[in-house]
């Protein structure tokens, strides 16, 4: 038993004081959908609705040792990283200070000062996290605090792979999965749980996912070197991260770029719907990362195989609802959203209506704009059951002489106008 193994047992064992161990669980709907043997382990259960109290615990449990007592802890965060601090400090019954953006919503600050209780003070600084993580480290070095840092540490590391021991004292027969699919933001899950079952002696096959938003691993692999992303896309907020820790990379750097699957945020929406339509599961979009990405391996891949996927979290504000039920109709090819040139004059509405199917639906109609006398811009949002209406659709709109656009992928526009 290597050194590694044994500190993440040890870590995993003084856990228990905090939470129970998070279940692993076979789930029947996928397995039957994919043809395999697909486990959940449900991060998204844990007392703060993700993995992120482990690597906060094992980091600030150390730290107190070789501390005074009156040390101030202190991290920057506007998600899960803050709340699984805010639950450790209570829980060893420290000071913390939680450096927040001004723009954090609302119901992510109540539930950090939920979780903290007396023993945290949440400081809203900046429009941005940049700022506030600028604020964050000023005001540890001014005061001599400590810095918990959401994944770049190897305390940290080892927390979250405590996960990994809990997998492997739980699968029946002891027989290791063939595959692991882990989400990966900053690195510090997938760099603890690769580390640990490699040591431990598993060969299994290791798969990661990111959303295509922010490839951060993928682009640092293809690179041979960490390389920061110039532009992220937030919407997958518990893994949009610009650039991967630098101690995760280094446990992380001998796996192939072919190994880093990228998913299309607004198809993620379709997972987190579909999981919470027909198994009654709340996940985050980072934690619908390990379950949508089954959808890009072929049917052969997959088949017969025992798969172990870890779900990261379960943070979701509804909300976001209609936001993520918009894009998974968008992805799906079930709602597009188009301007058109409409005449003014009596009937011209009657005459459009009359072009739709049975199916389809007007979900916005807006006047943007009086363009000339005779004509004004309208954007129009269609909802149908069946993506080929739209091919139906387009030939009835193009017969009938209707001047229009559509304006359903072009993000500049459909941000804008939508």
């Amino acid at each position: 038993m290597t050194g590694f193994v044994s500190s993440v047992e040890r870590a995993t064992e003084r856990m228990r004081a905090l939470f129970p161990e998070t279940p692993l669980q076979i789930n029947d709907y996928l397995s039957r959908k994919y043809g395999a043997e697909i486990w959940l382990k449900r991060e998204d259960l844990s007392p703060v609705r993700s993995y992120k109290i482990r690597g906060a615990f094992n980091f600030i449990s150390a730290a107190i040792k070789n501390c005074a007592p009156d040390t101030v802890f202190v991290c920057a965060s506007a998600g899960n990283h803050a709340q699984g601090f805010a639950f450790v400090c209570r829980h060893f019954a420290r000071r913390g200070v939680v450096f927040m953006p001004v723009t954090t919503p609302q119901q992510k600050i109540d539930k950090t000062r939920a979780f903290g209780g007396d023993f945290i003070e949440i400081r809203l600084v900046g429009d941005i996290f940049d700022e506030c993580y600028a604020a964050s480290q000023a005001y540890a070095a001014e005061k001599g605090g400590m810095m918990v840092p959401p994944f770049d540490h190897a305390e940290i590391i080892a927390g979250q792979a405590t996960v990994a021991h809990e997998i492997a004292v739980r699968l029946p027969d002891g027989k290791a999965p063939d595959l692991m699919i882990l989400p990966v933001g900053g690195g510090g899950l997938s760099a603890g749980v690769t580390r640990y079952l490699t040591e431990l002696g598993w060969k299994t096959r290791f798969r990661f996912v990111e959303p295509k938003g922010a490839p951060s691993l993928k682009r640092s692999l293809e690179a041979g070197k960490r390389v920061k992303l110039n532009h992220v896309d937030n919407f997958v907020d518990g893994a949009a991260v610009a650039e991967i820790g630098k101690e995760n990379f280094k446990l992380l750097r001998g796996f192939d770029a072919d190994a880093v699957f990228l998913v299309p945020e607004n198809r993620l929406c379709g997972t987190i719907t579909e999981m919470l339509n027909i198994e009654g599961v709340v996940l985050e979009p980072a934690g619908a990362l390990a379950i949508d990405v089954l959808k890009d391996f072929k049917k052969s891949e997959l088949k017969g195989k025992r798969i172990v996927l870890v779900v990261s979290g379960g943070n979701f504000d509804f909300e976001r609802l209609p936001d993520v039920k918009e894009r998974a109709l968008r992805y799906e090819g079930l709602k597009k959203y188009f301007i058109f040139r409409f005449p003014q004059r009596p009937g011209a509405l009657r005459s459009f209506l009359d072009l739709l199917g049975p199916e389809d639906d007007i979900a916005r109609f807006e006047y943007l704009k009086k363009s000339a006398r005779n004509f004004g811009s309208v954007l129009i949002g269609i909802e149908t059951k069946n993506r080929n209406n739209f091919i139906i659709l387009n030939k009835r709109f193009q017969e009938a002489g209707w001047s229009y656009q559509d304006i359903t992928d072009n993000e500049v526009l459909a941000d804008f106008i939508i």
